[in-house]
C-alpha cells in the first residue's frame, strides 16, 4: 500500500481533515495535498507519518476497549 493510500485510509477513518493531519504530523498543512499531487516525502518524514498513523490507530483502540472492560467480581454478602 503507497503511503499516500495509508493516509487517505487513516483520514477517513479519524474524520481528520487533510490540513490537520499535514499540520500535526509534518508542521506543514498542504502536506496532504502536496501527496496527492505527487510529492515524495523523505525517508524519516515517511517513517514519522506511519509512526503517527500506527500511534492514533492504537489510541483509538484503547479508546474503544475503554468501554468494554469487564467490571470486577463481587463478593457474596
Amino acid at each position: 500500500m503507497t503511503l499516500l493510500m495509508t493516509v487517505e485510509r487513516h483520514l477517513r477513518a479519524s474524520a481528520m481533515t487533510p490540513s490537520r493531519f499535514g499540520r500535526d504530523v509534518a508542521g506543514d498543512p498542504r502536506f496532504v495535498f502536496d501527496l496527492r499531487r505527487g510529492r515524495e516525502p523523505r525517508a524519516a518524514t515517511r517513517a514519522r507519518v506511519l509512526a503517527f498513523i500506527e500511534i492514533r490507530r492504537g489510541d483509538a483502540g484503547a479508546a474503544a476497549n475503554a468501554g468494554t472492560a469487564a467490571a470486577p467480581a463481587r463478593e457474596a454478602c
